[in-house]
């Protein structure tokens, strides 16, 4: 098993766990690598519908025997099973340490849950880093077939690519209908293949809504199910404080470009998609390497109205960046037109980078141009 980034984090701390994150990223894994002592999994069927039927479930197993340690997987199934630990935490005898996991931040918050503020901490666990890899990611397998965990260490190719086509089938029958989500089923599935076919673009959903042949309105509540599911993550609209925007709408973009390329049936990082991909790669192992050690970052594009653009502004605890994402091997002057822009309009300190595909460490015109990986390395991440 690779070892995750976030393991010793969770190891080490004396609060319960809420591990949220995509299905197939590992989080089941993760929690049974701390061995705990009772484990209630709640995508089992029949253990769903005892637990539905019987609110007091739960306590009646913990008074059978002493436990420590309790894993309830996919608890975004029945959230109101979170006020009943809550009640159990705030009792505190014995003292019962909670480790839970979902993939459905929506499911929990409709269920007024309030994730237990205080008494749980709340973590997030993506697909595989490349830290986690020891910064020696295969760029064409993770471009291809991206980064989940079971994906990566499949050796065929043709089971990788099954598996992430039916990705798809699994999340809408269970993550969006079995959570009854939606009830226009098919014009949410025309939405997501719409979605996959504009990702990494900025946001404009008035042109998605007609292109999936749905309201307007819809579409909204479509993309904030993606959103809430954990498969989409939005890249706001740089700006210099919080009311003022160069451009409104943002980017957005999947968790992992295998399952985008199994979307879309098409697992080529092709000349015409690479450059899409690559800035997919790049802005998921910036948010997943922050995520894995629990640090804070933010990530916002920059665009002006006269078309100068910077694909990612990094702020971290540390610093700013300004980073410009190249899918080629050879870069120049010319690609330094956004970092230039940027550097008139913040007008403070900042790191500008442009990253790239190549291997070799360069300076251009004062600009570092860093392999990718060098990149994320040199960010600790």
């Amino acid at each position: 098993m690779i070892a995750r980034t976030l393991g010793p984090l969770i190891q080490r701390s004396k609060k319960g766990i809420l591990l949220l994150g995509p299905r197939q990223t590992g989080k089941s894994t993760l929690i049974r690598s701390l061995a705990p002592d009772l484990t209630i999994n709640l995508a089992h069927e029949p253990t769903y519908l005892e637990f539905a039927r019987n609110p007091s479930a739960l306590e009646q197993r913990l008074a059978a025997k002493s436990f420590k340690t309790v894993f309830i997987d996919e608890v975004q199934r029945l959230p109101s099973l979170l006020n009943t630990l809550q009640a159990i935490i705030d009792e505190g005898r014995p003292p019962i340490r909670f480790l839970l996991t979902g993939s459905s931040a929506s499911k929990l918050k409709r269920g007024n849950a309030n994730l237990l503020p205080g008494r749980i901490h709340t973590y997030h666990l993506g697909p595989l880093t490349a830290s986690e890899l020891h910064h020696r990611m295969d760029v064409k397998k993770a471009l291809e077939t991206g980064t989940l965990p079971g994906i990566w260490t499949e050796p065929d190719f043709h089971e990788k690519c099954k598996t992430l086509r039916s990705y798809a089938a699994t999340y809408l029958k269970e993550e969006i209908q079995a959570e009854a989500l939606t009830r226009n089923i098919e014009g949410f599935s025309r939405f997501l293949f719409v979605v996959a076919a504009w990702a990494g673009k900025f946001l404009d959903l008035s042109k998605l809504a007609s292109l999936a042949q749905i309201p307007r309105q819809s579409a909204l509540r479509y993309f904030e199910v993606l959103e809430d599911t954990l498969i989409l993550r939005r890249c706001e609209a740089f700006r210099k404080s919080e009311v003022r925007r160069l451009v409104q709408s943002p980017r957005f973009f999947f968790f992992d470009t295998g399952v985008l390329n199994g979307l879309l049936n098409n697992f080529t990082a092709s000349s015409d998609r690479i450059g899409a991909l690559f800035e997919h790669l790049i802005f998921n192992q910036l948010v997943h390497g922050a995520l894995a050690k629990d640090e804070p970052i933010r990530i916002s594009s920059y665009r002006t109205e006269h078309g100068a653009e910077v694909d990612f502004i990094v702020e971290t605890k540390d610093q700013v960046l300004a980073v410009e994402v190249k899918a080629s091997t050879n870069v120049g002057g010319t690609d330094l037109r956004g970092l230039r822009s940027f550097a008139q309009y913040y007008g403070k300190k900042h790191r500008p980078l442009l990253v790239y595909l190549g291997n070799i460490h360069k300076k251009i015109e004062g600009v570092e141009v860093l392999p990718w990986q060098a990149f994320l390395k040199d960010l600790a991440l």
